[in-house]
């Protein structure tokens, strides 16, 4: 009989550790769902990890305090995206500026929580599962709307574009899935070792074996239906030769093929520019923004658009002054950008950082970004915010 710690041990030797440990409690079938199947609204989550620069992002070009606290590191005035309330993107985001003409982005600033903590692992603990800074929590806030809304779904509800699963979509009873390539992920559920067991099952009942099989057995069909659906629609857009870029063309031919998911998760790395961050901040700035003009484009030429929104968001910003490193340190507030074809205000959704109001040389928040997320799991999901964050927030008139 094996206990909960040889079942645990079993799978990570597997070939499947990565995807298997992930699996929500899916029901089989999934070879059997029709293909193209309408889905209704989807929300991409995009996570950029490290700590982004919103004043070099969304940049107070018009603050001359902004430009004495950053001598070399402050964007000229000349080379910024000029948008609207003093207020203009990195010169490198012309994909994004574009989209912002076009209506499509609305850009909330100081967003952030009371009591902010400025560690990587803390602060993002604290953005996936939307607890206050004092609270520690070990479900994520789109895993416990898999737990409360999706429990009795066939199909899953939340992907991950990555080999291992974010807090974020960790749910008590259900969680999202995770896969960086379905191709693979189906090609390592084919071996032979993997159908043996899972057509052994029916010879063997003790309970922990019983779960062995189900969870590769849901694996194996997750898998399959992955691989259906990402042969169902192959986009002509072009996308960058970058991962970031090849994620999103990912998520929108699952998106455009119909594909059972409510909600995609992907993430982009590197900004936690203490030394030398102007390079830095502007390749991955790029590398966003480019791929989100692609990953848009694709979403209107397929008539999705109107029923996807996109939230990107970091686990903090930076300090108002940069270091003696020409980079800057952690901060607090930071700006949060949702892009889609159906926001009710598009634009600069609030008032600009104010930087003679500074807390500790930090900025001081105005938007808890659990009111972002209770918005968009009421307007968007349409779903009870409080049964998933556990409290009642204000909602936000922008979607």
């Amino acid at each position: 009989m094996l206990n909960n710690k040889s079942r645990r041990s079993f799978l990570k030797q597997s070939a499947l550790a990565s995807s298997a440990l992930f699996v929500p409690q899916f029901v089989n079938g999934f070879g059997n769902k029709t293909l193209g199947k309408d889905t209704g609204k989807t929300l991409v989550i995009i996570q950029w990890s490290g700590g982004n620069d919103g004043l070099n992002t969304v940049v107070p070009y018009q603050n001359d305090i902004y430009y004495k606290s950053r001598p070399t590191l402050a964007i000229d005035k000349k080379e910024v995206l000029k948008l609207d309330k003093g207020l203009g993107l990195n010169p490198v985001m012309t994909g994004l500026k574009s989209l912002y003409d076009d209506g499509l982005v609305s850009i909330i600033n100081n967003v952030g929580y009371p009591n902010p903590d400025r560690s990587h692992f803390r602060s993002m603990d604290i953005w996936q599962t939307a607890s206050s800074s004092s609270e520690y929590l070990q479900t994520g806030w789109v895993g416990r709307y898999l737990d409360e809304y999706a429990k009795n779904e066939n199909a899953y509800h939340a992907l991950e574009v990555d080999d291992t699963l974010s807090l974020t979509l960790k749910g008590a009873m259900k969680s999202g899935f995770a896969t960086s390539n379905p191709l693979l992920l189906k090609k390592s559920t084919s071996n032979t070792f993997h159908q043996a067991v899972v057509h052994h099952h029916e010879h063997d009942h003790e309970e922990n074996v019983a779960y062995l099989y189900k969870t590769l057995a849901d694996t194996q069909n997750s898998a399959k239906y992955l691989h259906q659906q990402s042969r169902v629609y192959k986009s002509a857009v072009e996308y960058q030769q970058n991962a970031f870029a090849q994620d999103l063309k990912q998520i929108a031919e699952l998106i455009v093929a119909g594909t059972d998911t409510k909600i995609y998760y992907a993430n982009l790395g590197g900004f936690d520019t203490h030394v030398n961050q102007k390079n830095q901040q502007e390749t991955r700035l790029k590398r966003y923004s480019d791929a989100m003009k692609s990953f848009i484009k694709d979403l209107k030429q397929n008539n999705r658009l109107d029923d996807t929104l996109v939230m990107t968001f970091s686990e903090f910003g930076r300090r108002v002054k940069q270091n003696a490193s020409r980079g800057t340190d952690h901060g607090t507030a930071n700006n949060l950008f949702l892009i889609g074809g159906k926001l009710n205000k598009a634009g600069i959704y609030n008032e600009e950082p104010n930087l003679t109001d500074l807390n500790n040389g930090d900025l001081v928040y105005s938007v808890d970004f659990r009111k972002v997320y209770a918005t968009i799991l009421k307007n968007w999901l349409n779903v009870d915010p409080k049964l998933v964050l556990g409290k009642q927030f204000d909602l936000l008139n922008v979607v």
